[in-house]
């Protein structure tokens, strides 16, 4: 037992300094509440932020008491991020809790997909929510987006096990650095971050939007949540009138691209590197997934309508709308402008979408799914087992990717993933099938959409929020098992893990 306590103690102290730094960032949404009450009137919401904002400070007050630091190897690591995520989920849960008097259940399903960037939400009546818990809502997407940890360790944390911590969070092959030294290459990661934020904010700022949809939208876009302060999300400029609503949507469609894209992209953009669009397998591979699934998801909706009797403007109507939800899907925003449940897109269109759900965005963005990179590994140890089928097992066949060799660990990593997908799809949408009325496809659809950490899928808000309550854990779980890759949460429920 003592073993066992003295084992956990750094683990305690790291969540008492995690805990410690959210509840300050709760003044954030406490102070918009208390800016934007009116003269007299009482709120729950204030209780509903400010209450666990203290809960927090003082949870962290205990847990960090009397503790030193001690560096953390790998296993303690993942433990520390899968609990660290779930501690900070809770208390974020507590606004909606209160606030909106929902089920805790709901409430913390709600906010899991909101840290974990998935965007599946369990409220309707968006339009006419308090704006401090649709900012809410938003901000912790933004918080995700590169991560709990990766905030915490670029504001606060100066210890020695941040490349423990940040690996844990996310196992991500990130093959360039911006800058020497890991806290100044994530702080640049953070400028960049919150620089395209800013930008696609002020852009929408300029083509209509009122400043708060502006930021809220442009948050949810670069951390590739899809969290909309609207029922109808992206689709409401459209159908609300506004002007340059075309605009907003191509605005929104290179915002979710930038955060679907490797950041380190984006660092070698700002230093003139414009060759790093295109110049690596996974940029290559990414564009060609998105122009492919963009012509099929066309061109399925014109053979359904009868393409040769379209308009000019009913043609680019649909480019957009086919490019709009297929980035919204391959970057696992989640936005849409259509929904992709109904007879809008057919079949063939539905069924892309599930592929899309499953590649997700680059390694190193702020999108979910297997990544892209690794389905291009995958696919080249495809080759390479045919290639052996032709020329011999004892045929020495590396597996390149832009030049260099992946090592073993890589391949045996990519391979584990994705038949650990394959099973927790499968349970998933087992549970859902056998707790609910969904046909097959929609109870895939369902888990494939926590997963990928993705939003969008085949059951309708709606009947969402009616789910079994053992659907909405199990789908909780998989939004936490796909935004930290599964291991660490897998690690959690293995009593080898604490020993």
């Amino acid at each position: 037992m003592r073993n066992r306590l003295h084992y956990l103690r750094p683990i305690l102290d790291y969540l008492g300094l995690l805990s410690w730094m959210f509840g300050l960032l709760m003044l954030v949404p406490l102070g918009y509440e208390l800016a934007t009450l009116m003269p007299g009137q009482g709120s729950l919401r204030v209780v509903g932020f400010g209450a666990p904002g203290v809960l927090a400070l003082l949870l962290g007050a205990v847990l960090k008491r009397n503790l030193k630091f001690v560096p953390l190897d790998g296993r303690r690591a993942m433990l520390l991020t899968a609990l660290g995520w779930i501690l900070v989920s809770g208390i974020g849960a507590f606004p909606l809790w209160i606030g909106l008097r929902i089920s805790f259940i709901d409430a913390y399903f709600e906010t899991v997909s909101g840290f974990t960037t998935t965007g599946i939400t369990m409220l309707q009546g968006l339009d006419f929510l308090p704006r401090s818990i649709l900012f809410w809502r938003a901000f912790i997407q933004w918080l995700g987006g590169l991560g709990i940890l990766a905030f915490f360790l670029a504001v606060l944390y100066t210890g020695g096990s941040a490349h423990h911590l940040f690996s844990a969070e996310s196992h991500k092959v990130f093959s360039r650095r911006p800058a020497p030294g890991l806290f100044h290459t994530i702080r640049i990661l953070w400028l960049i971050y919150g620089g395209i934020t800013a930008a696609v904010a002020a852009a929408l700022v300029l083509e209509g939007l009122s400043i708060f949809d502006a930021v809220t939208h442009s948050m949810t876009a670069l951390s590739t949540g899809g969290y909309s302060p609207f029922d109808a999300s992206v689709g409401h400029f459209a159908a609300a009138g506004f002007r340059h609503f075309a605009l907003i949507e191509y605005t929104l469609i290179l915002g979710m691209l930038a955060g679907g894209i490797n950041f380190f992209v984006h660092s070698r953009l700002f230093r003139g590197g414009l060759r790093a669009l295109w110049d690596s397998m996974e940029m290559r591979l990414f564009w060609t997934t998105l122009a492919g699934a963009t012509a099929v998801v066309f061109f399925d909706h014109a053979r359904s309508v009868g393409f040769p009797v379209m308009t000019p403007g009913e043609i680019h109507d649909l480019l957009r709308t086919s490019l709009f939800q297929v980035s919204s899907i391959l970057t696992t925003t989640g936005f849409a402008t259509a929904d992709i449940g109904t007879d809008y897109f057919p079949a063939a269109s539905k069924l892309v979408f599930l592929m899309l759900m499953v590649v997700g965005g680059c390694v190193g963005s702020t999108g979910g799914g297997i990544k892209v990179l690794r389905v291009g590994i995958l696919l080249k140890m495809l080759k390479r087992q045919v290639l052996r089928a032709i020329h011999g097992p004892a045929a020495s066949i590396p597996i390149v990717v832009d030049g260099e060799a992946v090592v073993a660990e890589e391949l045996r990593r990519a391979s584990a993933l994705f038949f650990g997908w394959v099973a927790l799809l499968f349970v998933g949408a087992l549970v859902t099938a056998l707790l609910s009325e969904h046909d097959a496809l929609a109870s895939a659809s369902g888990m494939f959409s926590a997963l990928g950490n993705i939003g969008p899928c085949y059951i309708s808000a709606g009947d969402m929020t009616v789910l079994h309550p053992v659907i909405k854990i199990v789908y909780t779980l998989g939004m936490l098992a796909g935004r930290l890759e599964i291991l660490p949460l897998l690690l959690l429920f293995s009593r080898r893990s604490w020993r």
